[in-house]
Order: structure tokens, then C-alpha cells, then sequence
């Protein structure tokens, strides 16, 4: 799976620079606009990596990594800003970024950068080849899953179904964003695929007594959590 990184700046010709330069090394880019959009989308998905512009409408990016860090989030952190100024950089750092770096600056330092925050960030199947929700276990290397020590038969799609909701739980994922990580974002098979294996993921999690842990959020898509949240 490709690393994602988020890009959250207001000025256009910043974020096409930086998605047409990240998706051509390789990266999957999402941007937002503005503080408050970028939390949204942080809501929605947990990236590699945040690039996070200072200077921006609604919420500022002090703001956003402020609330980042308070949420319990450990990704890593990369502010811009305009500002060539001590202060400024102290006051970043102190809330939590990992690097900082002024605009203008030139493309070869910013994806050197970009390259050495990942390396920092252990791969979730490197550091740990078991994901673990309440009392479902996916284990990475052989590709099953256990509940309550029952062991779930799961084709190839399934499991990269349930992965993705694993490594993002109490997360809202939209029905899009899904398709486009587990499907591809040209696919053109049958249009309820995605509920089609919802409901057989629900079946095979789903047995006596066991309550539901793959919820709908109605309008919007689907999250991992419990019935009590």
C-alpha cells in the first residue's frame, strides 16, 4: 500500500506543485485548503505524514497541529511558513511538529524532508504483523482473522477490507475513499460491490452473540467501532 501524505495549505500553486511532485514519487496525495478541512480529512483517514502550512483561513496550522497532537496522533509533522522566524519555529515545534521549513523553498529539500519523516515512522506491518480492535486480531502474515479466538476465513478482498478498517478504527471512511484503496479508483464492476462485502464481512465477524463492530454511517460510509461507540 502506498504511503499517504496529507497536504493542508491554501495557496493553489503550493498544493499542485506538491501533488503532481509527490504522486510522481510515488506518494498518495490528499489536500485540503483550509485548518478546518484539514482536520476533517484527518478525521476520515490517518496518514504517513502531515504537510501542514502556518498561515492559513478558519484555522491557522498552529491550531491544527495543536489539536493533532491532543487527538493522540503520532504522525509526523511537516509546517511551511512564510516567516523566517525564530519565534515562529519555536512555537511550531513546541506544539508538536517534527520539521519545519520556509517558503519559498526549493522542491529537492522538501521531498529529501518528506523522505527522512518517513523513514522515522515505523511500517505497521514492520513493527507489528498483528492488528488487534476489541476482540478481533488480524494477523498480517498469514492473513486471517480471530475473534474471541474463533478463527474467520477471508478471501483476498476481504481481508483487504477489514485491514483498512483495522488500521483505521473509530474512523469514518467514506464509501469513495474505500473504493479507491481497495477497488481502484477505475473500477467499473458492479456498483454495490462494496455493500456486497460489507455484508459478507458482517457475516463472517457476526456469529451467536457477537455484536457488530462494522457500522454504517448513513450518507456518508462506514466506520469500525463497537455498538457503544
Amino acid at each position: 500500500m502506498r504511503q499517504r501524505i496529507f497536504v493542508v495549505d491554501d495557496d493553489e500553486k503550493i498544493t499542485s506543485l506538491l501533488r503532481r511532485s509527490l504522486a510522481f514519487e510515488g506518494y498518495e496525495v490528499n489536500i485540503a485548503n483550509d485548518g478546518q478541512s484539514g482536520l476533517k480529512l484527518l478525521q476520515q483517514e490517518d496518514p504517513d505524514l502531515l504537510i501542514l502550512d502556518v498561515m492559513m483561513p478558519i484555522m491557522d496550522g498552529w491550531e491544527v497541529c495543536r489539536r493533532v497532537r491532543e487527538a493522540g496522533s503520532s504522525v509526523p509533522v511537516l509546517m511551511l511558513t512564510a516567516k523566517d522566524d525564530i519565534q515562529d519555529r519555536v512555537k511550531g515545534l513546541d506544539l508538536g511538529a517534527d520539521d519545519y521549513l520556509i517558503k519559498p523553498f526549493a522542491l529537492e529539500e522538501l521531498l529529501a524532508r518528506v523522505r527522512a519523516l518517513l523513514r522515522r515512522k515505523p511500517d505497521k506491518q514492520e513493527s507489528d504483523n498483528r492488528l488487534q480492535f476489541e476482540d478481533l486480531t488480524l494477523d498480517l502474515d498469514s492473513r486471517e482473522a480471530l475473534r474471541s479466538g474463533r478463527r474467520i476465513e477471508l478471501t483476498a478482498k476481504e481481508f483487504d477490507l477489514l485491514h483498512l478498517f483495522m488500521q483505521n478504527p473509530r474512523r469514518v471512511l467514506t464509501r469513495d475513499s474505500i473504493m479507491d484503496k481497495i477497488w481502484g479508483y477505475d473500477y467499473s464492476g458492479e456498483s454495490n460491490v462494496l455493500e456486497v462485502y460489507i455484508a459478507m464481512l458482517r457475516q463472517k465477524t457476526e456469529t451467536g452473540s457477537e455484536k457488530r463492530i462494522i457500522q454504517t454511517v448513513r450518507g456518508t460510509g462506514y466506520v469500525l467501532r463497537g455498538e457503544g461507540g
